[in-house]
């Protein structure tokens, strides 16, 4: 072979390799443009349509307040946003009446007690405006405190209500410190300032004044369901502060809730506005598409690991049989 023909076979092959690689960018452009248009699609679709705001196409509707988890000094379950969402359905001229849907265990009787407060308020503000509590699996302790401010409590008849109680704990490590061989040093220039400090042992005087502030918590509980469930609570029967939880169709005897219902027999049958508007902010769009893609991103690497570690100890095994 000459130098001739060597030359046109090595031109040929690079042109070849030349048009192959513009297939190959010209592919992964068309690619990266699908993938970019799935993204802007996906986030128009969650933009433009989103479920929370299907009742504003209807003249009135149900507000919905949701109050779901420990109720804490949070962005999701403290009073300040709680106080805010309660605000806007009130203040929508399209809400008939508001419900706040309770689930939950209790928390900050500081923060049960504002929004208490705010319920209170806001009913006085907008007479017209009916406000109902509707209590999910849960309404126990700050969850319950809540719901007493509602002009009416609903509940389905396998929730439990009620934990009119008000709980500290905590633990002690003294004896471990002993046995460990530590020394406490704790340095203080108030009598009290280290009150029931958990690796010192218990003064009997701390302790009978940590249980009168508990128990002052206790009456202005007590005092807030009196007040909110006025003469339907029958406030002699046994037990009832105690902090014992109750089934709703024993809750519905003793006054702790007034009947059965559920988020949307409330809204059609008692408010007479069947459409939900629920109120609760909820991450804009973007950050919910985020949230979704992490997901899924991190599903499939959890999968992908996983196979890896059982590809790894099916192999581990079969070797082990050798």
């Amino acid at each position: 072979m000459d130098d001739k023909e060597l030359g046109l076979i090595l031109k040929e092959l690079m042109s070849e390799n030349l048009q192959e690689r513009k297939r190959t960018r010209r592919w992964g452009i068309f690619f990266k443009c699908l993938g970019f248009t799935y993204l802007a699609g996906t986030l128009a679709v969650f933009t433009l349509y989103d479920p929370k705001n299907e009742a504003d196409k209807y003249d009135s509707y149900t507000g919905v307040v949701t109050v779901r988890g420990e109720i804490k000094d949070d962005e999701n379950t403290g009073y300040l946003t709680i106080n805010k969402t309660l605000r806007k359905a009130f203040e929508d001229d399209k809400t008939k009446g508001v419900i706040v849907a309770i689930n939950s265990p209790g928390g900050s009787p500081v923060h049960s007690h504002q929004i208490y407060l705010e319920m209170q308020r806001l009913q006085k503000k907008y007479p017209e405006k009916p406000l109902y509590a509707v209590v999910g699996d849960l309404a126990a302790s700050g969850g319950y405190f809540i719901a007493a401010g509602a002009k009416a409590i609903y509940a389905d008849e396998t929730s439990l209500v009620g934990s009119i109680g008000v709980t500290a704990a905590g633990f002690g490590f003294v004896g471990a410190m002993e046995k460990l061989g530590v020394e406490r040093r704790n340095y203080t220039s108030g009598e009290h300032k280290s009150l029931l400090d958990p690796y010192s042992p218990e003064k009997a005087d701390e302790v009978e004044l940590w249980n009168a502030q508990l128990q002052r918590t206790h009456e202005q509980f007590i005092e807030a369901v009196k007040s909110g469930r006025g003469e339907r609570l029958k406030a002699d029967t046994p037990n009832l502060f105690s902090g014992l939880l109750w089934n709703a169709t024993e809750a519905r005897a003793i006054g702790l809730i007034d009947e059965f219902g559920s988020i949307e027999t409330v809204a059609r049958d008692v408010i007479q506005a069947e459409h939900l508007k629920e109120f609760n902010e909820e991450p804009n769009p973007l950050s919910r598409l985020a949230d979704r893609l992490g997901a899924s991103i991190g599903a499939g690497f959890a999968n992908s690991a996983m196979s890896s570690v059982l590809e790894t100890f099916k192999n581990q095994a079969v070797l082990s049989n050798h």
